[in-house]
């Protein structure tokens, strides 16, 4: 059976969740990779919970259906932790990133997560230092290229810079990079 990892983001509508699993895609795929990235939503308005999926594997992905097992999970709004059980169907070397300003030993306590790693880094503080508004999804990127094996650094800035560019102006583009790299510099781990 071949190799799969499999990602699942929590974040609400606005904070940029759904572009940055496109993002951490498109990383995967100039890595070499072949992936799969989607969306779980359905009419909801800013602010109301979402979640988004990734595959990565080294060869061809032929399965297409909801990812039920992943071994990465990546909360973007940590406001969900109390509501949702982010560990549902994940296996017991499970990594979690948690945004948050809190340690990952108090958030192991406070959300009773019992298995895999976790790490935590502030990327709304980040985002709004960085960017001047709570949009964490790219700081978000820079923790996970620096905790997972999944995605390097460089593929993610570049990709970063082909994707944003698109839609905002080089400033923004650049001050989300500096949030990339502050994030993959402060994310910490037990």
């Amino acid at each position: 059976m071949q190799e799969i990892t499999e990602v699942r983001w929590h974040g609400r509508g606005g904070q940029g969740t759904v572009t940055a699993a496109k993002i951490f895609a498109e990383t995967a795929m100039s890595g070499g990779k072949y992936v799969q990235a989607f969306p779980e939503y359905g009419p909801e308005r800013m602010g109301a919970p979402l979640r988004a999926y990734n595959r990565v594997s080294e060869k061809p992905l032929t399965l297409h259906c909801q990812v039920t097992n992943p071994k990465i999970v990546a909360v973007v709004d940590p406001t969900l932790l109390g509501s949702v059980d982010v560990t549902e169907g994940t296996p017991s070397d499970a990594i979690f990133v948690i945004n948050t300003a809190d340690d990952s030993k108090k958030v192991r306590e406070t959300y009773g997560i019992t298995h895999g790693a976790v790490f935590t880094v502030d990327a709304t503080r980040i985002a709004l230092e960085t960017l001047g508004r709570p949009i964490p999804n790219t700081p978000m990127l820079g923790a996970l290229a620096k905790v997972t094996n999944t995605i390097s650094k460089d593929h993610l800035i570049e990709d970063t810079k082909t994707n944003l560019a698109k839609k905002l102006s080089a400033e923004v583009v650049q001050k989300n990079i500096e949030a990339i790299c502050r994030a993959y510099e402060e994310v910490k781990g037990e």
